[in-house]
């Protein structure tokens, strides 16, 4: 990226360039130290026009998701979910687009980056797994589980049946 007094700045990424990739001019990245004030404050003006988008879209996946999943739940008969799930698309599709982390590419990643970190997905599947041995032993999982079908099974069967008795 050339600036006004034409000097070349590798760490900007090019507008072609795919994220994660670098151009044959910047291969190299830079110590988090050695990127200039005019980067630094676009990267950061960047950020937190991202972050208000990614907080708007939060704010309305939100209800959307609670009411998609509960349409699914109500109405999806045997096969709930297929509007819950199209918008977690959408949103992993807004996820991707806002990028909102990319300026990180600019630079080397600090000591404590490491790959592989444990994320929310796994600290829920490790719960996950001792609520299905809870369920599996005959807990009380189960029950919880058990009543919670019935209760849904009710629901719609009474949305697919509607009484006549109110007349």
């Amino acid at each position: 990226m050339m600036t006004s007094e034409g000097e070349q700045h590798p760490q900007s990424p090019t507008p072609d360039t795919p994220e994660g990739e670098g151009s044959a001019e910047d291969d190299t990245l830079l110590a988090p130290g050695d990127v200039d004030r005019w980067t630094l404050l676009r990267d950061v003006t960047v950020f937190q026009g991202k972050l208000i988008l990614d907080g708007l879209r939060d704010l309305l996946l939100s209800p959307i998701s609670i009411a998609a999943a509960l349409i699914g739940i109500f109405s999806g008969g045997d096969r709930p979910g297929r509007q819950f799930y199209d918008l977690l698309y959408l949103g992993k599709r807004s996820e991707s687009f806002i990028n909102l982390f990319a300026a990180a590419h600019h630079v080397s990643p600090p000591s404590f980056d490491k790959e592989g970190g444990e994320s929310v997905d796994d600290l829920v599947d490790r719960l996950e797994n001792v609520a299905r041995q809870q369920y599996e032993k005959g807990g009380l999982t189960q029950n919880a589980k058990d009543a919670v079908d019935r209760a849904l099974d009710a629901v719609n069967k009474s949305l697919k049946n509607p009484k006549s008795d109110k007349n």
